[in-house]
């Protein structure tokens, strides 16, 4: 099997190219959209996370604070297995080649929106209310998503300006 390079560029790039040439927008344009669909991707892995850890954490009646530590560790895993495996199917890298390839821009990426999430988790009391069927953790998770996205939308634009962080 052919290994491609580190640098080898996913499908959302390809497409975001092809976007960028061929309605001939600006780069700032072009960073924008590619910024709006890694943070959409780093969303959906810490939202995996954050649901499946607030959840166990609410259900065990943890302390706040180890649910929201659970939860974080679990948006990590979830947010890292997002990245790395389509890059070592893409690209053929081993696990540890692409892990250098991609773990500063998540570490970054998702401990912003981990941080933003779980404080408004934390705020609103969805992770205090001792159950999921209480109305307040979905509404609380409802709003956390959205900030979340919202925090990191700009980290996920500065790290990709700086390459060190790709779209994928």
């Amino acid at each position: 099997m052919e290994h491609k390079t580190k640098n080898a560029t996913h499908d959302c790039c390809s497409a975001n190219e092809q976007y960028a040439n061929k309605e001939q927008s600006s780069p700032d344009k072009f960073l924008l959209r590619t910024a709006a669909h890694a943070t959409l991707h780093c969303l959906t892995g810490c939202v995996i996370g954050e649901v499946i850890g607030l959840a166990i954490g609410v259900s065990l009646d943890l302390h706040p604070y180890t649910s929201m530590g659970l939860s974080t560790l679990l948006a990590y895993i979830s947010g890292f297995s997002l990245t790395i495996f389509p890059l070592m199917q893409s690209t053929g890298l081993k696990f540890n080649l692409a892990f250098q390839a991609v773990w500063v821009g998540e570490v970054i990426s998702i401990g912003v929106m981990e941080l933003i999430m779980n404080g408004v988790d934390y705020h609103m009391g969805g992770v205090r209310t001792g159950s999921i069927t209480n109305v307040l953790f979905w509404e609380a998770l409802a709003v956390a998503v959205p900030a979340g996205y919202i925090a990191a939308f700009p980290v996920n634009t500065w790290l990709i300006k700086r390459q060190l962080k790709k779209c994928h």
